[in-house]
């Protein structure tokens, strides 16, 4: 058993944690970041990065695939899919930004250890592994653990018919049918995948809308599109269970709220259930160190992001807020930033949310929903894909630039995109509400031309003519 000193040891090297890694070693703090088998996480490994790489094959294929580019003078011959292939593709991408993690730790000193962090007390960390257990001691620790799939008890994951997203990012043959249960990011995204490739996707959904908590019409919309693909939808329908033979799922769905009526059984390949994340911090120790918890199991923390337990701080996925890498990384610098006596602060109402889907749907700020709840006198405006050049260039035209924002003041509240690049676009609206711009700053900003982005000059404008 060895022992060695840090002024930091970060638990997790996900994106918050090797954010806060390599930031504290500029501040001149001697780090090291603890995880037990990848550099990345589950966002590089098993999360964002090989969804987007599904994501961008599958595209590819299913444009070649389809009678579209013959509009644009293209004749392609017999299309055959090598899912092996894709596969591997995906995975050099993960292996290239895991190897570029590693360098970026070698580059500024901070040293990985290789194992699972446990905390058995305040200011000790026990990294255990194969070769045995390192005690590691530091004056601070962050707790990055990220989360993990949420399970349903009646539909417990099995790897093989009932699917968590990790294995449905690895299938080594398209099913004939898939139920995708739950229509937020991840069961949209990854059944958009599978659909492409040529399977039948069903997406069961317990509420009454696409993307919950997303704008309503932005949803909606969202719905007719990917319905036009191929993909089927049951809104207000919950899965109760599932039955297994001769290699097929029997799943039990039932239309619930003002739907409800009588079970029916949907037989398919394959059950991914995509219904969210939980934090992760079982077999950490920090729950028999007394670390507070609110009632849904995330990690309290404060403004510096310090958990009750004192040295203990906790960032990403363990914390309230939305599960996703970039406020992960936001939270994990300003961290540390505060460790250093910085004024650094966390911009929340400024982080956007992208769901990729083909359109793309982006986000930031509050929904028209929202804004009405708070009892905003607030103005829209919107502007269509369909009335921009760049757009109809691209084959690109459906969906919309959506604008909310504060009547009287021209307050930009919130952006909404579907559409073509909307993960790429929405940066403008990030950058403007970061900076408290108005509809009129954003209508006045000069837009490229022909560009997507002059969409978004088209709906502030119209945001803009109603501030008055």
């Amino acid at each position: 058993m060895s022992e060695s000193a840090f002024d930091l040891v970060v638990i997790g090297a996900g994106p918050g944690g090797y954010a806060a890694a390599v930031r504290a070693s500029e501040l001149g703090m001697k780090v090291a970041c603890v995880d037990r088998d990848r550099l990345g996480g589950t966002c590089l490994n098993v999360g964002c990065i090989p969804s987007k790489a599904l994501l961008e094959s599958s595209e590819r294929y299913h444009e070649l695939s389809a009678a579209g580019l013959q509009a644009h003078g293209i004749q392609v011959g017999e299309v055959r899919l090598d899912l092996a292939a894709m596969m591997a593709r995906k995975q050099k991408i993960v292996s290239t930004m895991t190897q570029g993690i590693g360098s970026l730790f070698r580059k500024h000193k901070v040293e990985f250890l290789a194992g699972t962090g446990v905390v058995p007390e305040a200011g000790v960390v026990a990294v255990e592994s194969s070769e045995g257990t390192q005690i590691v001691k530091a004056e601070r620790i962050i707790l990055a653990l990220g989360s993990v799939p949420t399970q349903l008890p009646s539909l417990p994951f099995d790897g093989e018919y009932i699917l968590s997203s990790t294995e449905a990012l690895s299938l080594t043959e398209v099913p004939e049918r898939m139920v995708v249960i739950g229509a937020g990011a991840i069961g949209l995204e990854l059944g958009s995948v599978w659909n492409r490739l040529g399977a039948q996707v069903l997406v069961v959904e317990y509420t009454d809308s696409l993307l919950p908590g997303a704008d309503r019409e932005i949803a909606t919309q969202l719905q007719r599109v990917l319905k036009r693909q191929g993909l089927r939808f049951e809104l207000q329908t919950s899965a109760e269970h599932a039955s297994i033979a001769d290699g097929k799922v029997a799943l039990t769905v039932v239309p619930a709220g003002e739907r409800e009526g009588d079970s029916r059984v949907e037989e398919c390949d394959c059950v991914l259930v995509a219904v969210g994340r939980r934090p992760c911090h079982q077999g950490s120790g920090i729950e028999t160190l007394g670390v507070a918890f609110d009632g849904r199991d995330y990690v309290i923390v404060d403004g510096d992001f310090r958990t009750n337990v004192p040295g203990l701080y906790a960032i990403g996925d363990l914390i309230p807020g939305p599960m996703l890498a970039h406020k992960a990384e936001m939270e994990g610098v300003v961290a540390v930033e505060r460790m250093a006596g910085m004024g650094s602060s966390a911009s929340y109402r400024a982080i956007p949310n992208v769901v990729y889907t083909q359109p793309e749907v982006a986000a930031v700020g509050a929904t028209e929903e929202e804004a009405a709840a708070d009892g905003v006198d607030y103005c829209v405006g919107k502007f269509q894909f369909r009335a921009n050049a760049r757009a109809h260039c691209m084959d690109a035209i459906d969906g919309l630039v959506k604008i909310i924002s504060e009547k009287g003041t021209d307050r930009l509240l919130g952006m909404h995109i579907l559409g073509p690049q909307a993960s790429h676009l929405i940066a403008e609206g990030v950058l403007a509400m970061e900076f408290s711009a108005s509809a009129e700053d954003v209508a006045r900003t000069v837009h490229a031309h022909p560009s997507l982005s002059e969409v978004i000059g088209g709906a502030a404008a119209a945001a803009a003519a109603q501030s008055d």
